[in-house]
């Protein structure tokens, strides 16, 4: 086994991910989880605005990025990229300054963070996601619909990623659009009927334009990832704390999505602060979240049902982009002893 760090550092979230990575009997890469932290740094604060990350988050977010280095120590894992890898997602990409950022990180972390296109993000939370299809999420799918293309949604703070496949991705697309970028762009002053409709209407205008990347009457499993999707389904569930057991794998109508993205939308702040599994940072960002949410699913929901197949189920992964991260780094799998010979 092969010990490895994986960090995911977005425009909200930094992530950390320590594991044991080997290959199961079939050649496929498995983790076995030794140590996971996410700290909410916003280190996209104004990005969208200013082009520039903001030199307190660039702070904030460089001293996290120092308490996992000390992790990475302290459990033992090797230095250098063959045992760690470190993603930078949308903020660090709109970034001018973004070298500021890449140097902190070299420094304290001893290796050269990835500031990866949306392809590639994509590409990654696709694989994590994976993760939770082999071990539990979405098992109630049988049959020709288990079989039907899966859309993979990884819903950021600045980007979110739609990701049609099976058990590789087919089509992909990376859009301008989450959580922190709509609510700086449209929500700063609370949730009006005209900044609703404006926010809406940017969302469906991206969703149209991918349309013409991803098919989203295709898919026989709707699947979300990261926080607004979970804190979405806590919502839906009723839970009084974020409880992992609940929410991995967990699988709701739709219109039960959409009932809990029209709550949050409209939700006041002393309803946010009161739910348990809602983080203090995500607190002023989340009725954005689930906006966009709510526009992809109603827009599979029409698609599907158009096609003649209407979506079930939408399912909740806690396995994804920082899952694909880790995957990345298992090694090669040995030839058998004699193969070629």
């Amino acid at each position: 086994m092969t010990r490895v760090a994986a960090i995911d550092c977005g425009t909200n979230t930094i992530r950390l991910l320590i594991a044991e990575a080997d290959r199961d009997q079939m050649g496929r890469p498995r983790l076995e989880v030794l140590r996971r932290r996410n700290e909410i740094v916003r280190l996209g604060q104004g990005v969208d605005r200013t082009g520039v990350l903001d030199p307190e988050a660039l702070e904030r977010t460089l001293t996290v990025v120092a308490a996992y280095a000390a992790d990475c120590a302290e459990l033992d894992v090797a230095p250098g990229a063959a045992a760690r890898r470190f993603v930078a997602t949308s903020a660090t990409r709109d970034a001018r300054n973004r070298e500021d950022f890449v140097a902190g990180v070299r420094r304290l972390l001893g290796i050269v963070p990835e500031v990866v296109s949306g392809q590639e993000e994509a590409r990654l939370s696709f694989s994590g996601s994976l993760l939770g299809a082999r071990e539990g999420a979405g098992g109630g799918a049988q049959g020709e619909r288990a079989q039907a293309p899966r859309l993979i949604v990884d819903l950021g703070g600045g980007s979110t990623e739609l990701v049609l496949g099976v058990d590789a991705p087919s089509a992909a697309i990376s859009l301008d659009t989450g959580s922190v970028r709509i609510t700086e762009r449209f929500l700063t002053g609370g949730v009006t009927t005209e900044a609703e409709t404006a926010a809406r209407a940017e969302v469906r205008g991206l969703l149209d334009g991918a349309e013409r990347v991803v098919d989203l009457s295709a898919p026989g499993q709707l699947v979300g990832l990261a926080g607004t999707i979970t804190t979405v389904t806590a919502h839906a569930l009723g839970l009084q704390a974020f409880d992992p057991q609940a929410l991995g794998g967990a699988e709701l109508s739709p219109q039960a999505v959409l009932a809990s993205c029209e709550a949050i939308v409209h939700s006041t702040a002393e309803q946010r602060a009161s739910w348990g599994y809602l983080a203090p940072g995500r607190r002023d960002v989340i009725a954005a979240g689930a906006l966009v949410w709510s526009e992809v699913v109603s827009r599979v929901v029409e698609r599907t049902t158009a096609a003649g197949r209407p979506l079930e189920r939408v399912i909740t992964s806690l396995y994804d982009i920082l899952d694909g991260i880790a995957l990345s780094l298992v090694p090669a799998q040995r030839p058998a002893e004699g193969a070629g010979a």
